[in-house]
């Protein structure tokens, strides 16, 4: 609980944030907002939290889920009538020459001295998103992780089926259409995500699908690609075209899929051009949603892994590698508090209000932290409250 409280109020150090703790008027707020009686030294912290399991914190990222399903805030991220876009990726979020723990993905990087060897902690990681909401709900990410020591290395792929299978378990009733790019548009991929009950929108680039593309180049003379375009008021170009069951691939067994694709003109310059493959059904009527949702893939890249990052949630900062787990402990603490701050920006006014008028997230990070420095509050709303309320908010 000091962690975490420690990532709400983006502390940039873990030993400053420890010693903070000691002065009275922070020790009262984190009694009686965490419930937390003391925080113990950043070196026992780090001894205790190395030896626990990353899965143990995988339960609260389910229940912050179900809560936000409960009070229907998940309704408004429905699309296509009745599914979730489930977006994946994979990040890296520690990387260094001279620290590793057995755990550490390993390679060797060309350098002006010779070989080295470059340590890395990498994740794929899974959130519910929507183009109209700049919110994100991040699910539980997957460790890329060395288990074998140096003689076998994990990949995303297969860190990507192991989450899908987790999110199965954990969502069984839940409809994903799962986003991703075209390292994800793959046979075995494919036939994963299907086994699973699951829906795809994969992104699908030409040079990685030859024999695809080749079958809609085909399809096109004779009139079997459908098209459709408009211009919008801004004088931009839309252009639509989508063709169904073509295969994926040259293979015997190759699934059948429906290919679309799309480019956004601006006069005889091209803004903006993709394709992709899907499982469902394309029409005149949801060609443009279909677009919509192969567009969303970009929201994990920007709306989770560029905010974590850049945004005031130092991800990437060592708070302490450890020789087990601390290094995703401390990760998985960190993006639960960013799912914290995402839950407070869809159900809380006062929140929503503060991150209007103050600008930018480490403002209001800054804010907290003086605030629990100098007034005691008894809780969240209190805190919030006072500070909202000297910024004229009625």
């Amino acid at each position: 609980m000091g962690a975490l409280a420690m990532f709400c109020f983006q502390d940039p150090s873990l030993l400053q944030f420890q010693k903070r703790t000691k002065a009275s008027t922070l020790a009262a707020n984190l009694k009686n907002v965490w419930g937390i009686k003391s925080v113990p030294s950043d070196s026992q912290m780090r001894t205790v939290m190395d030896e626990i399991d990353p899965e143990v914190f995988e339960g609260l990222f389910k229940t912050f889920f179900r809560l936000l399903q409960r009070g229907k805030h998940l309704e408004q991220y429905r699309v296509l009538g009745k599914y979730y876009l489930c977006v994946v990726d994979g990040g890296e979020y520690f990387s260094s020459y001279h620290i590793g723990c057995p755990f550490c993905l390993r390679r060797k990087v060309k350098k002006q001295r010779g070989d080295a060897l470059q340590f890395s902690h990498q994740i794929v990681q899974a959130a519910v998103v929507h183009s109209k909401r700049s919110q994100v709900i991040p699910l539980c990410p997957e460790q890329v992780r060395n288990t074998d020591g140096t003689e076998k290395q994990d990949c995303e792929t297969n860190a990507a089926k192991r989450l899908l299978g987790k999110l199965k378990k954990i969502h069984p009733k839940l409809p994903l259409i799962i986003v991703a790019d075209s390292l994800y548009s793959n046979q075995p991929m494919v036939k994963e995500i299907s086994s699973l009950g699951n829906h795809y929108v994969l992104v699908a680039k030409p040079d990685d699908h030859k024999i695809l593309t080749e079958w809609v180049n085909g399809l096109r003379p004779i009139n079997e690609v459908m098209h459709m375009e408009y211009k919008d008021r801004k004088g931009k170009t839309h252009v639509y075209e989508w063709v169904g069951d073509v295969p994926l691939n040259g293979n015997k067994d190759a699934p059948l899929v429906n290919y679309f694709e799309y480019w956004m003109k601006d006069g005889e310059k091209t803004v903006y051009h993709n394709s992709w493959v899907t499982d469902l059904p394309l029409d005149d009527e949801c060609i443009e949603e279909m677009v919509r949702i192969g567009r969303s893939r970009w929201m994990i890249e920007n709306e989770v892994f560029n905010t974590v990052k850049n945004h005031g949630y130092h991800i990437e900062h060592n708070y302490g590698h450890g020789v087990k787990n601390l290094s995703m402990n401390f990760f998985l603490l960190n993006l639960l508090a960013f799912f914290l701050h995402q839950i407070f920006e869809l159900t809380d006014r006062t929140y929503q209000w503060l991150r209007k008028n103050l600008g930018s997230k480490r403002n209001l990070w800054d804010h907290l932290r003086v605030y629990c420095h100098a007034i005691v509050f008894p809780d969240w709303d209190d805190l919030l409250g006072r500070i909202a309320l000297d910024y004229g908010y009625s």
